[in-house]
């Protein structure tokens, strides 16, 4: 059983592939990527082919996550039928996923945050642009939830080994 799991933001710059990346590292860290599909898109398609910010790049790498291989890409119809969990980074992606969704997987995508510890918070804010901080600032965010959404799969994916 492989678990597929699809992180999306606008352009598939910053914050998706960080979660791809993050998640990535926690599952093989964890001993579990053979479980998973990981995979990151946007909603865009302005950078498609590009690889991450060098911001995001280096934030990444300075917290031991290599990012540097991934492309950009933007997120399909297929991808919400085709991945088990379809996460967005602020409800704005969410509703362009819903839109994009066949109508009877609608409500698949859902909100990374939502599997980060109850900080009150929903949407992982677009350092695109902006300093060191914010690229900081949002990979915590993104290490919380993932964490979190390991956390939640583990003991699917052991029942399945």
């Amino acid at each position: 059983m492989t678990i597929g799991i699809l992180f999306v933001c606008t352009a598939n710059l910053c914050r998706s592939p960080t979660a791809e990346g993050v998640f990535r590292s926690l599952a093989t860290k964890a001993g579990l990527a053979e479980a998973f599909e990981i995979d990151s898109a946007g909603t865009g398609a302005s950078h498609v082919g590009q690889p991450p910010t060098p911001a995001a790049i280096d934030v990444a790498a300075a917290r031991g996550y290599d990012i540097s291989g991934i492309r950009a890409r933007q997120i399909t119809g297929e991808d919400i039928e085709r991945f088990d969990y379809v996460l967005g980074m602020t409800r704005g992606h969410l509703a362009e996923m819903r839109w994009l969704a066949p109508r009877d997987l609608a409500d698949k995508p859902q909100l990374l945050m939502n599997y980060a510890p109850p900080l009150g918070i929903l949407d992982i804010p677009d350092p695109f642009g902006g300093t060191t901080d914010d690229y900081e600032r949002a990979i915590g965010m993104i290490e919380s939830a993932t964490r979190g959404l390991l956390a939640r799969l583990t003991p699917q994916v052991k029942r399945a080994i």
